[in-house]
């Protein structure tokens, strides 16, 4: 009977409207708690896992900067070998790699040890050290598994060198500093300028001829002093140079020394 009332009439439907009105709000009472611990929890998961995912990526983003530090450094260091190998092919001198090891803290002198010695490396004292700009300095002492090098900037250090441009010949002294070298002996009137290009003028007997030494950066004649002020800068890079060469010069190049050379090349004890 009541069923044939609710299909036949709307009355039935209109009070289940209305009572669905009226208790919506109490099941919504009754489920909100649970509805809140689900998204309570839901919300922290998510939260942490942010988090976490967060710790990890700038984990992995340090250790990408690291590497590519790392693979920087490597690139730059390649660069310099392949320069050093150029240099070498283009000198045509036998030559052998070397690292630095340490580097002389004193600021008065200039000099480094490499990691090369005279166990099966024949290396000699006063044997010229390059790097693939031009000239460093050369031998002093030699051990058994390391050397040590005086650079040409020490103030104890001194390079028979002649200008490219002209020939003209004088002494590259060092002054201490990584970047300047003095030039000795030059009249105010010399025909030397700034930018002139400096090499090994061979006399001295130990570089041999045409090895880049550096530029002339400053010419200064003063006519009551009996020689100009000039300055250059050392071509190599003495104050960044991690690789350097060994330099055997060959008998063509001995032969081309302006001057008789009382040192032999022997090897050292």
């Amino acid at each position: 009977m009541l069923m044939t009332l609710d299909y036949r009439t709307d009355t039935v439907r209109s009070i289940r409207a209305g009572l669905s009105v009226i208790i919506y709000p109490m099941q919504y009472l009754v489920d909100l708690p649970g509805n809140f611990i689900s998204w309570t929890r839901d919300t922290f998961v998510t939260h942490y896992t942010l988090q976490e995912e967060n710790t990890t990526l700038r984990t992995q983003n340090q250790i990408l900067k690291a590497q590519l530090q790392k693979f920087t450094f490597i690139e730059a260091e390649n660069v310099h070998l392949r320069e050093l190998l150029q240099s070498s092919k283009r000198v045509g001198e036998r030559m052998l790699v070397a690292e630095l090891l340490s580097v002389d803290l004193d600021p008065f002198r200039r000099q480094v040890v490499i990691n090369k010695g005279s166990l099966n490396n024949n290396l000699y004292v006063n044997q010229p050290l390059l790097d693939a700009n031009g000239v460093m300095g050369k031998i002093v002492h030699i051990y058994p598994f390391t050397s040590t090098a005086i650079l040409i900037t020490d103030p104890n250090h001194t390079l028979p060198v002649q200008v490219a441009r002209n020939g003209l010949r004088t002494i590259a002294v060092g002054t201490g500093s990584d970047n300047q070298l003095k030039l000795l002996y030059l009249p105010n009137n010399a025909d030397i300028r700034v930018g002139d290009k400096l090499i090994t003028s061979g006399l001295g007997c130990v570089f041999p001829a045409g090895y880049p030494v550096g530029r002339v950066t400053t010419v200064n004649t003063n006519p009551r002093l009996p020689f100009a002020q000039v300055l250059a800068k050392p071509a190599a890079k003495l104050d960044r140079s991690r690789e350097v060469l060994l330099v055997w010069p060959s008998h063509a190049s001995q032969a081309k020394m302006q001057t008789p050379c009382s040192r032999t090349q022997k090897t050292a004890p």
